[in-house]
């Protein structure tokens, strides 16, 4: 009896743990221009992704305000010119811009903001990135998507 028990138990040990993808992710934008992390995993198996963000600092969104962009990195100093032009209005954002995959709106302190978009927008073998495209943050306010299986 005790050696089933203990086959059992090495059995249980060895196998690998069912684990749901998360298809979420929590990041944190501060008054210094920094997001608190710098890489993003989406897994495959996940139909939308959602980022959420949250303003930490206190300053307010038209002199400090962050958003996150997501689109492919060789796009991003388009994305971020174009933006610029568009203004705060339209979340530092071109309108109908498709280099964009998703983009939240902007957030200044104590805020938070949501965005969600398909997977599958994520496609081919060019790699990818979230930014903040307020005037001039996207230079440290940048991170990698990394495609998980």
């Amino acid at each position: 009896m005790l050696r089933k028990i203990l086959f059992a138990s090495v059995l249980m040990l060895g196998a690998p743990a069912a684990m749901a993808a998360t298809c979420s992710a929590d990041i944190e934008g501060n008054d210094m221009m920094k997001y608190n992390v710098a890489n993003i995993d989406v897994s495959k198996s996940c139909k939308t992704f959602t980022i959420n963000l949250k303003h930490t600092g206190k300053l307010a969104k038209n002199v400090m305000g962050h958003n996150v962009v997501v689109a492919k990195t060789a796009d991003m100093k388009g994305i971020d010119a174009d933006g610029i032009k568009a203004g705060l209005s339209s979340d530092y954002v071109k309108a109908g811009d498709t280099r964009v995959v998703a983009h939240s709106k902007v957030v200044g302190g104590g805020e938070s903001t949501s965005v969600s978009f398909p997977v599958s927008k994520l496609a081919g073998s060019d790699p990818y990135s979230f930014f903040c495209s307020f005037p001039g943050h996207s230079a440290l306010m940048k991170g990698t998507i990394t495609l998980k299986p």
